[in-house]
């Protein structure tokens, strides 16, 4: 008995069971040689004395090691150890495409024909080694965690030669062609079959014919013709609707004649999904082909040959031991095998003559054939008051239907409606599915609307869960934008609300409502609460005129503020080491955390005469002003004082300017300069206002030159050269002229 922990061959160490078939299980191990892990195909216990299993179980290997395609499973050794035969193969992780399918509903339309394409690569390679798979269904395709479509299990493949006939219908009758349904001749273009019905499961979600036992499916695919899949969906494209239908024809020779064909028409359909490139036979239903009847001697010659086959060999002696063997490699109940063939021929016939009868009884009745071979009575005249009634021939009994369509419908409405069409329906709840649909009604069906379903057919319907349940994904700590986009792509619509953060960074989630975590479902609308960063707490601007640097940032830090750039400048008012000037008003609002800006007195120009330092044991007050040089005949003295802040920066950033005013009283209009040549050099990213111009300004003029000047009210500019060095307005004040001699 194989376990987990044994060895086979001394290098396969078996890690555990990963499936089961049939004929065999398969596990995954672990080759020691190489160091890598494969799966290993091991004939069950059972069938290891039969030697027609195990020269079927070794052709199997044959037949599949010679394949070597990124699209087909790899075969890599064959062996027997103490009585247990095995195949070791490729171990892909994935998932089939089966689940997948149902785990996707159906897939989108590029995904579908991407799939498709792989597979029929795998096939091409396939079918150019003139080996068929005879059981392509999406429980056989793999798709690899990395996205790569395998085809996989070649356990019913077959090296086929120009004339191979199959004994008995094998493959999962869902997506078996009409000639295996038949038991009859079975090729290359009967997996570009089975590959249509594969493309039309993953485009529409359901399988082109459905019946309540295998029979009745089998019957479906040699005699109906499956709805087109754009009339279940229709935003499938007119060029791919018309390869599934071509790969799906029930005559061989008017499907692709090989899968490179199937191929190209796959690609074209990506770049040109309108096109009318695929070419459909013209008539409308064409019967499939009739049965070929072999003679007595070209049936020997089929089993001579097929006994010579080193795939697998066939005795009519043995035909008991043989079917048992295609029960057992069945791995769903939707298999056909020979037992199933006998029935269709039995009740074919059966049907067949009770029709035969039916029509001939009915023809008899209408035409009273009857009356020709019976003695001719004696004439007797009829009443003229009775009148004959016609005979008319009995309508025959309906056997199919319209199936009719539920979506919409509750469970209970639609089983009601079924019943009253036909009392032998029988209506499964398949499944639920997540949907936007209203709880509890159908959103899918099988058999589809408008195809023919037996009297009788099991109904299989999928019901509406109602919206799928989400969980709120955590998108705290992410700017608005960035959550907006991932709980928009979810399905969420998304509706901001703001409010003051002291951790948060202004622009970014707080918060969500509902709460990270919780349950909500699809459409409902989440609220982002976004951060606008901390509320601002303002104070008063206090005076730093006249301060140590030292005492300035202690007062400073005590209102919540910072100390700024320091620069120095000379000044014949303050002492060397005080501050002349400060970057904010005093007593206007200044938020807390500002830094503050403050111009440091250098003490006087060395040319000037020093300035007294003012005595420590006081504030330093404003030192005396220097005698001046004698003024000339005929001048007049003149300060003031700026009264309000100016509103935009004089200077251009990275640039010197020199700043001068522009005085207008009455009629009388002068430039003037500050003493000093007052100018202002490398201003950087700060926003000037009068706080960092001189606070008093003295000026000399002529009252001869400008006799209308005089003390009182005077409006005066603020002048300063721009980035192109021309001289442009920057302020306006209104200023209190003041007289004064020295």
């Amino acid at each position: 008995m194989v376990k987990p922990g044994m060895y086979i061959s001394d290098r396969y160490e078996i890690i555990e069971k990963i499936g089961s078939g049939g004929m065999a299980d398969v596990y995954k191990a672990k080759c020691h040689r190489l160091d890598r892990y494969v799966a290993i195909k091991i004939l069950k216990q059972e069938f290891s004395s039969d030697k027609n299993f195990i020269t079927k179980f070794r052709g199997e290997a044959q037949s599949a090691a010679g394949l070597s395609h990124p699209n087909i499973v790899s075969v890599y050794d064959v062996g027997d150890d103490e009585g247990l035969h095995y195949i070791v193969m490729e171990l892909v992780e994935g998932i089939t495409l089966k689940k997948f399918i149902e785990k996707k509903g159906r897939l989108e339309i590029k995904e579908a024909v991407g799939i498709t394409i792989q597979i029929a690569q795998g096939m091409e390679a396939a079918h150019d080694n003139h080996i068929i798979h005879r059981d392509i269904k999406p429980q056989n395709i793999i798709i690899s965690r990395d996205g790569k479509v395998k085809v996989a299990d070649f356990g019913i493949a077959k090296a086929v030669s120009a004339n191979t006939f199959t004994q008995d219908a094998i493959g999962s009758a869902h997506y078996l062609s009409p000639e295996q349904a038949r038991g009859g001749y079975s090729d290359e273009k009967s997996d570009i079959y089975s590959l249509g019905v594969t493309l039309y499961e993953m485009l529409s979600g359901q399988l082109p014919f459905a019946g309540d036992n295998t029979v009745s499916v089998a019957l479906s695919h040699i005699q109906s013709e499956a709805q087109p899949v754009r009339n279940l969906v229709p935003s499938v494209p007119y060029s791919l609707d018309r390869i599934v239908q071509k790969c799906m024809q029930k005559k061989p020779e008017n499907r692709y004649l090989s899968v490179s064909e199937l191929i190209l028409d796959l690609k074209r359909s990506i770049t040109n999904p309108d096109g009318d490139f695929v070419k459909l036979p013209t008539a409308g239903f064409v019967p499939d082909n009739p049965t070929r009847k072999f003679t007595q001697d070209e049936v020997e010659e089929i089993k001579t040959t097929a006994a010579k086959s080193p795939v697998t060999h066939y005795d009519s002696r043995q035909h008991g031991s043989q079917s048992q063997i295609l029960r057992e490699e069945e791995e769903e109940l939707d298999s056909i095998d020979s037992r199933w063939e006998k029935v269709i021929i039995i009740g074919s016939i059966i049907v067949a003559l009770a029709l035969t009868v039916g029509i001939i009884y009915l023809a008899a009745k209408f035409f009273d054939i009857g009356e020709m071979f019976r003695p001719q009575p004696t004439p007797q005249p009829t009443p003229t008051t009775m009148a004959t009634p016609s005979l008319t021939p009995s309508p025959m009994p309906e056997t199919t239907i319209p199936m009719p369509n539920l979506k919409g419908y509750t469970f209970e409405d639609a089983e009601k409606l079924m019943l009253q069409k036909s009392s032998d329906f029988q209506i499964l709840m398949d499944r639920e599915e997540y949907s936007s649909e209203p709880k509890g009604t159908v959103i899918r069906q099988y058999p589809v609307a408008e195809s023919d379903v037996l009297l009788g057919a099991t109904i299989r319907l999928t019901i509406s869960a109602g919206p799928e349940p989400l969980e709120v994904p955590r998108v705290v700590g992410l700017s608005q934008s960035a959550a907006t986009v991932q709980l928009e792509a979810k399905g969420f619509p998304v509706v901001p609300s703001y409010e003051a953060s002291s951790d948060v960074q202004n622009g970014y989630v707080i918060r969500t409502v509902p709460a990270e975590g919780e349950t909500i479902y699809e459409g409902e609308t989440i609220t982002l609460v976004v951060s606008t960063g901390r509320t601002p707490t303002y104070v008063n601007m206090i005076s730093l005129i006249g301060k140590t640097v030292d005492a300035a940032r202690s007062e400073l830090e005590a209102k919540g503020l910072s100390l700024g750039s320091q620069t120095e400048e000379y000044s014949a008012t303050f002492a060397a080491g005080y501050i002349i000037r400060q970057s904010k008003d005093v007593d206007t609002k200044v938020e807390q955390g500002t830094a503050i800006d403050i111009v440091i007195s250098k003490g006087p120009k060395p040319d000037s005469e020093p300035t007294p330092s003012p005595t420590p044991s006081t504030a330093p007050q404003p030192t005396q002003t220097p005698v001046p040089t004698p003024t000339p005949i005929g001048a007049a003295y003149y300060t003031f004082r700026l009264s309000t802040a100016g509103r935009e920066n004089p200077i251009v950033y990275g640039n010197s300017s020199l700043i001068y005013f522009e005085l207008k009283q009455g009629n009388t209009s002068v430039a003037i300069i500050p003493e000093g040549n007052f100018s202002v050099t490398e201003v950087g990213d700060i926003i000037l206002n009068y706080d960092q111009y001189p606070s008093e300004f003295r000026f000399r003029l002529d009252t001869q030159m400008y006799s209308d000047l005089s003390e009182g009210s005077a409006e005066i500019e603020l002048w300063a050269t721009d980035e192109t060095g021309n001289h442009v307005k920057r302020d306006t004040w209104w200023i209190e002229l003041q007289e004064f001699t020295e």
